[in-house]
């Protein structure tokens, strides 16, 4: 019932502010039209001006058991819809959600009307919608290999002069291979073959250029050449759904193939990338080599294939370490490292991790995952919902919100929620009748034996060399998957309890087993120190050498060839990407994180937070966990840059003004003496918002700023005319300033709140008691910032113009040049934390919440650093680093 009450309140809210547009923007109560909003760069791509999330949300009003308003939504899909605009979309994303979303309608719609009692007027509409899209999306695939291109325009194509798309060269691997479902069931639907055979040619292709020493493949291809563009492999991110279709290609077409294809990944998936608990990315022509520190969210889709397939213990590991990130954090992090911290703060209400509860639960039968469901229910109440549905979060650590609230929120989530809770008796038809796509849309499973027009069986001789005697050619029986011992799924999980807070559980190298040493550590790029002989000697048999640079700082340099072993020249070449990591971070955390700004009076109640960039004087709102709170007021001049003329509108309250004219330090003392407890600058610069332009530090204007002991906070201009608009609206207007968003038991604690301010689905008895357990589950404040929020600071100049910040150390990648078999090249600061002079950061490994800490580094004045989410992220510079790397180790095995 929850989530029920829940969905209608995203999908009302949908209806009643955003529709016809493609999504909500739950912050701003209004719809996302592309065009009309700042770009957000590739993901605009999903939006085609063709009600996006109304198509998304079809099949998901019948499971829910909502008949009357899907009937009433295809109405106004067939009436409202047009799909012939002249926009450039994603061949990917069109796919799975719109393709999809009129594939499931109708099949949901037939099963209807087969009922009886709804649809009986339907005719087929939404399949001649999807068979009209199916032909707008196949100009895509006119490449000679096969591969489509990445994105299409609806009206014009690709090649046509008008298509302003076609000369893109890669596509991600999991673009290209997840077709077959849609374009199948298409097929099959309308006996039209070309859809089911132009997705069949790309998979064909993907195969063929698999690694074939590993039976890997890499995150993004060529689509002319069929060469890999990047070369490391994993299972989230880029890959995910090529893996997850060639198993359901097989459930739901009955194709061999398929299943021989993903029985020959996956053994080289546990054999590489699974490190249980943890899944890492690896390179393909060297596998045994982690290419990266850190794992994306996309992989909490995992352990619900794994469970498809019928292994369960991975799964139930995996699951459960994501779980223990999820009550770190509230939600899971776009991405976060192999020792749990956050590396990239966003979350998009992704329903991944949701759809691999239920199916565990399923496999299982275990209660446990019940309570994670409630949990994530919980979440989703407490930190995300705002009064037009539920917005993405900008941070987990924070609880700051994005105004964006995607269509997968609807297609997916509520779905798999909904199916975890519910009993038979709740649905009104059999769900194992069908099969979920990627994006969770039905596809009946009746469409195996329907308009064959391709052979089933595997006639080439194309799999003869693979050994597959213990290859399953049955899809598991979900009630013999355990043993009949309920504690089986519990014994399993009861080591991992403690994986993300207290402990770093490190497996024993593939080094130490082979030399049966034990789990001695090899050296970290953390623990390094350059006057420790010790170290230099290690380094010497991973094949690294130490360079002083004219400037002071310490080049690292490696030659594989040089090291004392293959194995040696592994941990080298880890060594060096850590080193590469270090040196980034530490420009990183001397950083302040942003702040939030929460509205907490009627009728938000603390539901909607606002991205805050800091100020580098004044209260440290880390150090002051309460925060400010207080009555906004608009201070005169608006400019805050002479004395205050209506001091009595401004005392104890906290000053809004505006960016421009003077330092940021000036307007600070000017509200400061006129009573204000407070302040929040908002951006002169119209349109200007957090999603879209770099978050800053307001630096200090050169003087001491200790007399300045207010807190004071920064806010762009969308994020600013919230509060201006609510001013409006509602006059007295009361926000907390703080480190990061509080819940409302917090907020309200000891306070009396009037009963209708509490949603239907929430209580407010036993507040002390929530507030306490909710605190003891919040992240740190003094995490660092992730990747794409490195922190630089802005102090205003006279006319609003100059602008000077903090800056760390030079780019750690210089170019390397040498002729040895492999090469890495770092270049570190040795008065840096990680070297001897300087404190290092705190071992990934402490008690309780990891923190790193403060790190003292030297400023350059007059040059420039934002909180650029647009700078070269850390995975690109190490896929562009690895690529000479993997030249020479191509020729060395003759692949060239």
């Amino acid at each position: 019932n929850q989530v029920l009450e829940m969905f209608d309140h995203a999908y009302s809210n949908y209806m009643e502010h955003a529709y016809p547009a493609d999504e909500l923007m739950p912050l701003t109560c209004r719809g996302r039209v592309r065009g009309q909003e700042p770009s957000r760069g590739d993901v605009d791509d999903a939006l085609g001006k063709f009600s996006l999330t109304l198509i998304d949300t079809l099949d998901t009003l019948v499971v829910l058991n909502k008949t009357k308003e899907f009937e009433e939504a295809v109405k106004k899909v067939i009436k409202d819809v047009n799909l012939d605009n002249d926009i450039v979309v994603s061949v990917f994303e069109t796919n799975i959600r719109v393709l999809g979303g009129l594939l499931g309608g109708h099949s949901v719609a037939i099963m209807l009307k087969e009922k009886g009692e709804y649809m009986q007027w339907y005719n087929g509409e939404l399949l001649h919608m999807a068979k009209e899209l199916g032909y707008k999306l196949l100009p895509a695939f006119n490449t000679t290999s096969g591969l489509p291109y990445p994105r299409v325009n609806l009206k014009f194509g690709v090649r046509h002069p008008e298509a302003r798309t076609g000369t893109e060269t890669d596509t991600c691997t999991a673009c290209a291979g997840t077709l077959i479902l849609e374009f199948a069931a298409l097929s099959r639907f309308t006996g039209t073959s070309i859809f089911e055979e132009y997705a069949r040619k790309a998979l064909d292709f993907i195969w063929e250029k698999r690694q074939r020493s590993s039976n890997l493949v890499g995150v993004t291809i060529n689509i002319h050449t069929g060469d890999w563009v990047r070369k490391d492999s994993g299972v989230g991110a880029g890959i995910d759904s090529y893996y997850e279709y060639l198993l359901k290609a097989y459930v739901l077409l009955g194709d061999d193939s398929f299943l021989e294809r993903f029985n020959t990944h996956y053994d080289a998936i546990m054999r590489y990338i699974s490190q249980p608990p943890l899944l890492l990315d690896v390179h393909i022509h060297k596998p045994m080599l982690n290419a990266r520190t850190w794992m994306d969210s996309l992989l909490a889709f995992f352990p619900g294939l794994q469970v498809l397939k019928g292994d369960i213990r991975p799964a139930i590991e995996t699951h459960e370490m994501l779980y223990q990130v999820i009550k770190k954090h509230n939600f899971l992090p776009e991405a976060f490292t192999t020792d749990f911290r956050v590396h990239w703060a966003q979350h998009p209400l992704r329903p991944e991790f949701a759809e691999s509860t239920y199916f565990l639960y399923k496999a299982t039968g275990d209660p446990y995952y019940l309570e994670v469901g409630k949990t994530l229910i919980e979440n989703l109440n407490k930190y995300a919902r705002v009064p037009c549905g539920f917005a993405a979060m900008k941070d987990v650590r924070t609880g700051s919100h994005e105004d964006r609230m995607d269509s997968f929120f609807l297609a997916e989530m509520f779905k798999y929620l909904y199916l975890l809770f519910a009993d038979k008796e709740d649905m009104i038809f059999d769900i194992e009748d069908y099969i979920f796509t990627t994006e969770a849309h039905l596809l009946p499973l009746w469409l195996s034996t329907t308009n064959q027009t391709i052979s089933k069986k595997n006639t080439s001789t194309e799999y003869t060399e693979l050994d597959d005697s213990n290859f399953d050619w049955t899809c598991p029986n979900t009630q013999i998957l355990f043993p009949n011992d309920p504690m089986f799924a519990q014994s399993i999980r009861e080591p991992l309890k403690n994986v993300v807070d207290k402990s770093c559980p490190r497996g024993i190298s593939r080094a130490e087993e082979s030399l049966g040493s034990g789990p001695k550590p090899p050296l970290r790029a953390r623990d390094f120190m350059a006057s420790n002989p010790e170290h230099l000697e290690i380094l010497k048999k991973m094949g690294v050498s130490l360079i002083h640079l004219k400037d002071g700082r310490v080049q690292l340099v490696q030659h594989a060839v040089q090291a004392a072993s293959s194995l040696d020249a592994e941990d080298g070449l880890r060594f060096m990407q850590e080193m590469i990591e270090l040196s980034s971070q530490q420009q990183k955390e001397q950083q302040l994180p942003p702040r939030a700004v929460q509205i907490v009076s009627h009728p938000f109640f603390g539901r909607v937070v606002l991205t805050a960039g800091p100020a580098q004087f004044g209260m440290d709102l880390s150090k002051h966990k309460a925060g400010t709170r207080g009555f906004v007021a608009t201070i005169k001049p608006y400019n805050g840059c002479s004395e205050i003329t209506n001091p009595e509108a401004v005392k104890e309250k906290i000053a809004l003004m505006q960016r421009g004219q003077c330092m940021f330090a000036e307007k600070a003392r000017n509200i400061q003496k006129a009573g204000a407890i407070g302040g929040i600058v908002i951006d002169d610069n119209e349109g200007s918002s957090s999603d879209t332009a770099p978050l800053f530090q307001m630096a200090g204007d050169g003087k001491n700023t200790d007399d300045i002991t207010i807190p004071m906070l920064f806010l762009f201009n969308k994020e600013g005319n919230i509060i201006l608009d609510a001013i409006r609206e509602y006059e007295a207007v009361e926000v907390l300033l703080s480190d990061k968003a509080k819940d409302r038991a917090t907020i309200f604690k000891g306070k009396m709140i009037p009963n209708y301010i509490i949603d239907s689905n929430l209580e407010i008895e036993n507040m002390d008691q929530k507030s306490s357990e909710n605190d003891s589950h919040k992240p740190t404040s003094e995490e660092a910032p992730s990747e794409s929020q490195d922190a630089g600071a802005v102090s205003e100049e006279p006319e609003g113009g100059g602008e000077s910040s903090a800056v760390g150390d030079p780019d750690p990648l210089s170019p390397a040049s040498t002729d040895s078999a492999s090469v890495s090249v770092a270049d570190v600061d040795p008065h840096a934390p990680g070297t001897a002079e300087a404190g290092a950061p705190e071992p990934a490994c402490t008690p309780g919440d990891s923190q790193p800490q403060e790190q003292n580094t030297q400023t350059e004045a007059n040059s420039k650093a934002h909180w650029d989410s647009k700078v070269q992220p850390m995975e690109s510079i190490l896929a562009d680093w690895n690529e000479d790397i993997e030249a020479f180790e191509m020729m060395e095995k003759d692949e060239l």
